[in-house]
């Protein structure tokens, strides 16, 4: 029979494989290479990207560096298709970051006082860095950190378990990402015209 230390040792491993294991062997390599080109492509006219400070013309645009993200409070529906840097913005920071703040240790942050990557090199490190972080922190729960409430920073879901917490990241990560994915094979095979980045 296996011991309590041996389970805590299973279950926390195994919320952590889960993503682990679809980031080493499905994602992360799909990632490689990712241009500046890719990053910032828009397959439809409209979309929410990040852009050079100055250039948006979005309701709100958050950021502390040279580019901001694009958003609209609340968000229009159906809300504009959103580019692979917006996306790898929002994991980056919202899926990441700021759970790495509320319950890591990390610094403070948000999509306002993020300073979003220029280029899909950076881009790419943050999301190793942020994700890196999350595994870390989720590993240093044990069982007992991962049924506790996860609190406050988590809103109307404060009674939620850090496990279930963990899952929901999970399953943002493992969304947003593939979505990112299917854009670099769009990117690949699609003719790809000049996209007025014009709005209606």
């Amino acid at each position: 029979m296996a011991t309590r230390e041996t389970q805590e040792e299973i279950w926390n491993a195994r919320l952590r494989e889960q993503v682990d294991w679809h980031w080493v062997h499905q994602v992360r390599g799909r990632l490689e290479g990712l241009s500046d080109e890719e990053y910032l492509w828009e397959p439809v006219p409209g979309c929410w990207s990040l852009r050079p400070r100055g250039e948006s013309t979005a309701p709100v645009q958050g950021g502390t560096g040279a580019m901001t993200i694009e958003f609209e409070i609340p968000e229009p529906r159906p809300a504009p298709f959103t580019t692979i840097a917006w996306r790898l913005g929002h994991v980056i920071v919202g899926v990441l970051a700021m759970r790495n703040a509320s319950h890591f240790g990390r610094e403070p942050v948000d999509y306002v006082t993020f300073e979003y990557a220029e280029t899909a090199a950076g881009a790419l490190a943050q999301l190793d860095d942020e994700l890196a972080r999350w595994l870390a922190g989720v590993a240093s729960l044990g069982e007992a950190g991962l049924e506790r409430p996860c609190g406050e920073a988590e809103g109307p879901y404060a009674d939620w378990s850090m496990a279930a917490l963990v899952l929901h990241i999970n399953r943002e990560l493992i969304h947003h990402l593939s979505e990112i994915c299917l854009l670099r094979d769009l990117f690949a095979h699609a003719d790809r015209p000049v996209i007025s980045r014009d709005r209606p």
